[in-house]
């Protein structure tokens, strides 16, 4: 199972986490295995709802470049005790791993959420293409 958990707002602390949805066999095909993004902010769910669609959709390997910036960049945040609070948390993502599509479009939304919405920045100079 792969995690990812992250504050999800500067008022709330919440948790962004991903996971697999294996069947409960002893052997399961590498092939066979779901990711899901759960988010515990339901300002984000709200605001992503609002803000998913086909014409905010770029490549997955934009979002996957992307993505893994961001989690490089909130990792030192994370790591660095005190200078911010938001960002206790480390994130788990593997670039390795292809999580899929939506799951690699809903969480550089997350990071867009946190940085547009929320107004904490993550990445100096991050994507600027996106409408929000």
């Amino acid at each position: 199972m792969v995690a990812l958990l992250f504050a999800a707002c500067a008022t709330q602390k919440g948790t962004v986490q991903i996971k697999s949805e294996e069947e409960e066999t002893t052997v399961v095909p590498a092939d066979s295995v779901e990711y899901e993004m759960e988010t515990f902010d339901s300002k984000f769910e709200t605001w992503y709802a609002l803000h998913n669609g086909p014409a905010s959709y770029r490549s997955e390997a934009f979002y996957e470049n992307w993505n893994d910036q961001y989690v490089s960049a909130w990792n030192a945040k994370a790591m660095q005790p005190g200078k911010n609070s938001f960002f206790e948390t480390i994130v788990g993502w593997d670039p390795t791993v292809d999580y899929d599509f939506e799951i690699d479009h809903e969480l550089f939304y997350y990071f867009q959420y946190v940085e547009n919405v929320l107004k904490i920045e993550i990445i100096p100079n991050g994507p600027k293409s996106v409408v929000f």
